[in-house]
């Protein structure tokens, strides 16, 4: 399972060696990829209940899980309360971040900003300056995303995992870069320490795709655990 701004073609190397230990389904996410956006504003409930509804109708049982980012949220969401063979979490997402006072006054100060700027040149002249300034300041994955997406973003950043990942029961992989700035180290020892059979592997220079910047070391680590 993908991360966010992602499809399938992103974990291709990866399909290809778990092809190696059995049937492998490689999805695109709604909104996605090949696949159309939700029919509303989702979040990481109804992407994991789609899972759940796709496991059920191939048949799966006690599936093997691999997400990486956004990916993750679903993987960490479905492992909590459903039979799962093995979890393998891939620079994960599921942690709310720490959010600093200057992030905050950043955001309010936007939209403090937005209304004065609605309210002195009229709704269709003061979107195109919003939307400029929007893509200043905002992030590449919330600049890029349709306006749907982008209220599926700021639903699903803010949603904390920790609550359930002690009730994960699967062996759980970590695989983590430890240059990784979008989902950082941080976050994977939190996920190790509450998720009860979790062990973390991190790589050395590597960044928030951590299994395309050492593709073979993430192969070896990866092989042994699926045989395992």
């Amino acid at each position: 399972m993908h991360g966010w701004g992602c499809d399938n073609s992103t974990l291709a190397s990866v399909a290809r060696i778990a092809e190696k230990h059995g049937k492998v389904y490689n999805v695109d996410f709604p909104g996605f990829g090949q696949s159309p956006e939700p029919p509303a504003v989702w979040g990481v409930e109804d992407y994991t209940h789609l899972i759940e509804k796709f496991t059920a109708r191939v048949g799966m049982e006690n599936p093997v899980l691999l997400g990486h980012s956004f990916g993750g949220r679903v993987g960490i969401l479905y492992s909590s309360r459903n039979r799962v063979g093995k979890l393998i979490l891939v620079d994960a997402a599921g942690v709310k971040p720490k959010r600093s006072l200057k992030y905050y006054f950043k955001v309010y100060s936007f939209k403090a900003s937005r209304r004065l700027t609605t309210l002195f040149l009229g709704k269709e002249r003061a979107e195109a300056v919003i939307e400029a300034r929007r893509r200043k300041n905002a992030s590449a994955d919330y600049a890029v995303a349709s306006p749907k997406m982008r209220a599926v973003l700021s639903k699903v950043v803010n949603e904390d995992l920790r609550p359930v990942m002690a009730s994960i029961k699967a062996p759980t992989l970590l695989v983590w870069g430890e240059n990784d700035t979008a989902t950082p180290m941080r976050d994977a020892r939190i996920m190790e320490r509450l998720i009860p059979d979790a062990g973390l592997v991190s790589f050395a220079g590597c960044g928030h795709y951590s299994f395309l910047d050492n593709p073979v070391q993430f192969a070896a680590v990866l092989n042994s655990f699926l045989g395992s």
